[in-house]
């Protein structure tokens, strides 16, 4: 029974982060030594990002705080404060974009009410609180308070995928089901100065964002372009278990993104592909670029390159990806959902086109999905 995404929105929060400018705050910090602040500069110069959004509105030279607690405007000092200062921030603005991204998502499905909605599942490797995003997002919109609720948390850049997989499952299960999927990162809420190579780049390329769809057996109806979601696969990599990696720390959570994952991917990421490809006969032999779309999880440029060069992808198939990094950064779980909806907004050639969409993360796990996009209009 096919099961199609009906519809996917996307939210980002209002102060956005120019990469110029943030390069040159980060570059200036006292504490870092000659060599970290060459890498600094190196890094975001060379992350391929012009903006990102973040929920910290502290974070603009035009922001003037009287109590700051993530950045002095005056001094140009980048402030250290306490991963409770951070969640408490994470409480009351991730659940802001997860209604926000919610109510859009809702809004486009106009033969769905909000009471026939069956399921939630939220997720966010950013924040916890708790009743948590599934329950607001719950009180928020008046869905039934007798509503399943999931959320999955801390999984990383790759959790967009066990979310739509559970969402596909429960639909599969009973066809009348109708699920919700939200993904809401805040990013930047850990950003911190150091001279440690992986905290830098971090500070260079993540952000805030959030994103939703609509799961459902239900046929789409009307014009508009949706994804029917065929096929799914996860793959542990033998190598990489310290390459990435999420952790907790007084001072914010710290991320180890090791300079080696993306020669990792591309060594990888074939295999990866093995199972996925196999569950539909006709991909058997073809070229990669003989699948129409790609939506691959844009983790950094340097990734991007290598899934390009090690699939001999041509540049138009990684389009999307580049462009979302480009004008988003990475927004962690909630960025292969913003690729996607990049793809829904192409012009169709056919009725029917394959989407082979990947992410990865701490493991180093790889999530792979295979999908169609269907335009009914056509």
């Amino acid at each position: 029974m096919p099961v199609y995404v009906r519809s996917l929105e996307t939210a980002v929060p209002p102060t956005v982060l120019i990469q110029p400018q943030a390069r040159d705050v980060f570059a200036s910090q006292p504490g870092l030594t000659r060599l970290g602040s060459r890498l600094v500069k190196t890094c975001f110069d060379s992350a391929a990002i012009d903006t990102r959004f973040t929920a910290v509105a502290e974070l603009t030279l035009d922001n003037h705080s009287e109590n700051p607690a993530f950045f002095d405007p005056v001094s140009g000092q980048v402030l250290s404060p306490s991963t409770k200062v951070r969640n408490e921030i994470f409480a009351v603005e991730a659940t802001k974009l997860f209604i926000e991204a919610a109510k859009a998502a809702v809004g486009k499905c106009p033969d769905i009410d909000l009471l026939d909605i069956t399921h939630v599942i939220t997720v966010s490797c950013t924040g916890f609180f708790n009743p948590g995003p599934d329950y607001k997002v719950v009180r928020a919109l008046g869905l039934s308070p007798a509503v399943q609720r999931y959320h999955l948390g801390f999984m990383g850049c790759y959790a967009a995928f066990p979310a739509l997989r559970a969402a596909r499952q429960f639909c599969q299960a009973d066809p009348s089901a109708v699920v919700l999927v939200i993904c809401v990162e805040l990013c930047s809420l850990h950003v911190r100065t150091s001279n440690d190579p992986d905290t830098i780049m971090g500070s260079a390329i993540f952000a805030d964002g959030a994103a939703a769809a609509v799961v459902t057996c239900r046929e789409p109806e009307g014009p508009d372009p949706v994804i029917r979601l065929d096929h799914f696969e996860t793959v542990l990599t033998p190598v990489g278990e310290e390459a990435m990696a999420w952790n907790i720390g007084d001072e914010g959570f710290e991320m180890i993104l090791g300079t080696y994952v993306p020669h990792i991917i591309e060594e990888h990421i074939t295999g990866a592909l093995e199972p996925l490809l196999a569950r539909d006969s006709s991909l058997a032999g073809l070229p990669y670029r003989d699948i129409t779309h790609w939506a691959i999880h844009p983790g950094g440029r340097s990734i991007l390159d290598k899934v390009e060069s090690k699939l001999e992808l041509t540049e138009e198939q990684l389009v999307p990806a580049r462009e979302v990094l480009r004008n988003y950064g990475n927004m962690s779980s909630a960025t292969v959902l913003f690729v996607l909806k990049h793809i829904l907004g192409q012009t169709p050639a056919q009725r029917e086109e394959r989407i082979c969409s990947m992410a990865f993360g701490p493991g180093l796990t790889v999530e792979t999905g295979l999908f169609t996009r269907v335009s009914p209009g056509l």
